[in-house]
C-alpha cells in the first residue's frame, strides 16, 4: 500500500520541560477513572509535539505512575522531528512516528493530547479537525486540544470525546496572575476569535474578570484565596464543574455547551 503523506501543517515546534505539567496533572486528577477502564496495553498519543520531544516522554512517565503498561506515541508531521526523538523511545511502550491528523495509529487511542498545534489554522478548519481526531478516538477515548504559554504558566485546553466536546479548562500559576482576562491570550482556536461581545465565552471572561475584581480583599490571604473566592463566585451563573480540590490548584472547568460560539 502507498504511503500517503502526512496531514496538517508543521508547526513552529516551540517546547520545554515542564510546558505541559498544567494540563497533565489535570488529566492525572480527574481522569482516573478512565485510565483505570482503558483496556491492557491501551495507547495514548501526542500529536505534534515539536522540535523537542520532551513534553512527551514527561507525558509517558506521568501516565506511567497511572497505568505503567501504557503505550505512548509521538507523532509529528516533520520527519527530522521524529528521527531526532529516535533517542528517546523505549519501545515498545515510548515510540515515535511520522503523522498528523489521519493518525496513522495502530490502535485507537483512548487519550489524544494535541497541544500548541491548531494555534496557526484558520478558525473554521477547527470543527473539521475536531471531527476527524475524534472519529479516530476509542469508543471511551478522550481528546485534549488547548494552548498554553511558552513557560506552561497560563493553559486553557478543551475536552472532546466521540460525541464532541464536552468541557473547558483552564489553569494559571496564580502567584503571577494578574487578572482572568489573561486566558483570553490562550483560548482554543474555536474560541479565540469569539472572545467578543454578544460570545459566551467574552461573558465568562467578563463575569470572571469581574469576580476577581470584587474577591480582591481575599488576595490578603494568598492568590489561592482570591481564586477560589472568584470560582465560588462564578457558580452562581455558570456551570463549573469542578470545586475547591481543583480550585486550590489554579484550575477551573466549565461545560462546554455554556461556552460554545453562537452562529
Amino acid at each position: 500500500m502507498a504511503r500517503t503523506r502526512p496531514v496538517g501543517t508543521v508547526t513552529r515546534g516551540t517546547t520545554a520541560p515542564n510546558r505541559l505539567r498544567r494540563v497533565d496533572r489535570w488529566l492525572l486528577g480527574t481522569q482516573h477513572r478512565l485510565l483505570w477502564a482503558a483496556p491492557a496495553d491501551a495507547l495514548a498519543v501526542d500529536l505534534g509535539y515539536g522540535a523537542y520531544p520532551v513534553t512527551t516522554v514527561e507525558w509517558a512517565e506521568r501516565l506511567w505512575t497511572v497505568r505503567p503498561d501504557l503505550r505512548v506515541l509521538g507523532l509529528e508531521i516533520d520527519p527530522e522531528r521524529v528521527a531526532a526523538a529516535g533517542p528517546y523511545q523505549r519501545a515498545p511502550k515510548l515510540e515515535f512516528r511520522l503523522g498528523g491528523f489521519e493518525l496513522p495509529v495502530p490502535k485507537p487511542p483512548v487519550l489524544l493530547r494535541a497541544f500548541n498545534v491548531l494555534r496557526q489554522y484558520d478558525e473554521g478548519a477547527v470543527a473539521e479537525v475536531w471531527t476527524r481526531l475524534c472519529a479516530g478516538l476509542a469508543p471511551e477515548g478522550l481528546l485534549l486540544e488547548g494552548t498554553c504559554s511558552e513557560n506552561g504558566r497560563i493553559a486553557v485546553w478543551a475536552t472532546l470525546d466521540t460525541r464532541g466536546p464536552r468541557t473547558l479548562s483552564f489553569a494559571a500559576r496564580l502567584a503571577a496572575l494578574e487578572s482572568p482576562a489573561i486566558f483570553a491570550q490562550r483560548l482554543p482556536k474555536a474560541l479565540i476569535h469569539r472572545n467578543v461581545p454578544g460570545e459566551n465565552v467574552h461573558a465568562l471572561l467578563l463575569d470572571w474578570d469581574r469576580a476577581w475584581a470584587a474577591c480582591a480583599p481575599h488576595g490578603a490571604f494568598g492568590a489561592r484565596q482570591r481564586w477560589i473566592a472568584a470560582a465560588r463566585m462564578l457558580t452562581t451563573d455558570w456551570p463549573v464543574l469542578d470545586r475547591e480540590s481543583r480550585w486550590r490548584l489554579g484550575e477551573l472547568t466549565v461545560d462546554w455547551d455554556a461556552l460554545a460560539p453562537r452562529g
